[in-house]
């Protein structure tokens, strides 16, 4: 299923308020509120960082997949470097290595201060679809 952009709809990305800025096989930018996606402390949530960075990755690869495949997340790994408490944070996927049937793709993850948040890695299988 896809969105209107005709990438593909995820709920969760929905609830997270995950936006994409522009999509390509070669680079994915997004973006997400801090705001609803904090943990106690008041901090941005370790886990909704870890949903923006699969999301960005794996949109990346499924566009190198396409129009035929479809691309499965098999690893992922953030790293917080420091902590957000407001504003947006914005995401930005690059490939490290496309192959025929794996990708793996680094995020940067920074605040609105373009202070380095995070970064991630995430491993993707590049599968032929389902029938």
């Amino acid at each position: 299923m896809t969105d209107a952009t005709g990438f593909p709809h995820s709920s969760l990305h929905e609830k997270l308020g995950i936006e994409i800025i522009r999509a390509s096989a070669e680079e994915v930018v997004g973006s997400m509120p801090v705001a609803g996606n904090t943990q106690p402390a008041g901090l941005l949530h370790g886990g909704a960082t870890a949903v923006l960075v699969e999301g960005l990755a794996s949109l990346a690869a499924w566009l190198h997949a396409q129009p035929e495949g479809v691309a499965v997340g098999v690893d992922l790994n953030v790293t917080h470097l420091r902590p957000v408490t407001s504003g947006r944070v914005l995401g930005r996927a690059i490939p490290v290595y496309v192959g025929a049937g794996t990708a793996v793709h680094t995020v940067e993850v920074r605040d609105d201060r373009e202070q380095l948040t995070a970064v991630g890695r995430l491993t993707t299988r590049l599968l032929a679809p389902q029938e």
